[in-house]
C-alpha cells in the first residue's frame, strides 16, 4: 500500500501518537503531499492527520487527485476526522475498511467556478447591520431571509455549521440539501431541507458594499451585488471508513445525543 499523508500543522508530525501510527505502517511507502500535484502513480489512499478543518483540506487534495481520504483525528471533536490513530493500523493493513461516496457542491459566483465544498457554502454580513438573503430554489423564489447570513449544507455538512445555527441532523447518506439561515430577524423561518437535485441560487440586498463568502474553510470577500448558484457536484469524495465506525455511536460520544439520566444502561 501506497500512503500520502497530509499535515497542515507541522507540529503534528512530531506527535507521538502519529509518529507511533507511522512506525505500525512503516513496511508501506508513506509520503507527505501538500497539494494534488504532489501525488505520485500509484498511490492508494490520501491520509489526513490532524483535525476536521484539516480534513477540509485534504478533501480538496483527495477529490483533485481521485483518491479515497481517511481522517486521523489528532485535532478536538473529529466528526470527519473520526478515527484515533491508534485503532487504524491493523484495519488498513488487513483491508477492514469500506469506501463511502460523500456528496461535493459545485459553487458559482457570477457565473465563475470555485473550488467545490463538503460541508457547506455561507454567506454572511461584514459589517454591522443584517443582510437580506433572496434564495431560489429551482426557479421558485423563497420568501426572504432577514439575517446575519444563510448557509447551504450537505447531508454530511449538517453536523458541522449548519447543526450550530440550529439546522437538523441527516444520516451522511441522505440525498439532501439543508438551507438554514444565520441569526434570522423572523419568528417564523425555519430549516429548509431540499433535494440533492434542486438548483439554489442567492442575491442580496444590503446597505454594506461587501459580504463575507464561505465555502467549508475557505474564506473571500464578494460584492453585495454578487450572485451565488449552488448545486450537487458531478463528483464526490471517496470517505475511507473503518468497519466499526457507526454515525449514531458518533452522535452519542462526541454530541452526547440523547443524554439523559434515564437512558443510562
Amino acid at each position: 500500500m501506497k500512503l500520502a499523508i497530509y499535515i497542515a500543522n507541522p507540529p503534528l508530525r512530531n506527535l507521538d501518537r502519529w509518529t507511533a501510527l507511522s512506525a505500525r505502517l512503516s513496511e508501506h511507502e508513506q509520503y507527505c503531499v501538500s497539494s494534488p500535484s504532489d501525488i505520485t502513480p500509484g498511490t492508494d489512499m490520501l491520509l489526513s492527520i490532524g483535525g476536521d478543518g484539516t480534513f477540509l483540506s485534504a478533501a480538496q487534495i483527495a477529490v483533485a487527485a481521485d483518491l479515497p481520504v481517511m481522517g486521523v483525528n489528532l485535532g478536538r471533536l473529529g466528526f470527519l476526522s473520526e478515527n484515533k490513530p491508534e485503532n487504524i493500523a491493523e484495519p488498513l493493513l488487513s483491508g477492514k475498511y469500506r469506501i463511502e461516496d460523500r456528496h461535493m457542491l459545485a459553487v458559482k459566483v457570477d457565473g465563475k467556478d470555485r473550488l467545490p465544498g463538503l460541508n457547506e457554502v455561507s454567506i454572511s454580513r461584514k459589517g454591522s447591520t443584517l443582510i437580506g438573503v433572496d434564495v431560489t430554489v429551482d426557479g421558485t423564489k423563497l420568501p426572504t431571509y432577514w439575517a446575519d447570513g444563510l448557509l447551504v449544507a450537505t447531508s454530511a455538512g449538517s453536523t458541522g455549521y449548519s447543526l450550530s445555527v440550529g439546522g437538523p441532523i441527516c444520516m451522511p447518506s441522505s440525498q439532501v440539501l439543508i438551507i438554514s439561515p444565520i441569526a434570522p430577524h423572523n419568528l417564523n423561518v425555519r430549516p429548509l431541507i431540499v433535494p440533492l437535485s434542486s438548483r439554489i441560487r442567492l442575491e442580496f440586498q444590503s446597505r454594506e458594499p461587501e459580504l463575507t463568502f464561505t465555502v467549508d474553510n475557505r474564506t473571500e470577500i464578494i460584492g453585495k451585488d454578487a450572485h451565488i448558484d449552488i448545486s450537487v457536484a458531478q463528483f464526490s469524495l471517496k470517505l475511507v471508513r473503518l468497519e466499526q465506525s457507526n454515525f449514531i455511536d458518533a452522535l452519542r460520544s462526541k454530541l452526547f445525543w440523547g443524554e439523559d439520566v434515564r437512558n443510562e444502561d
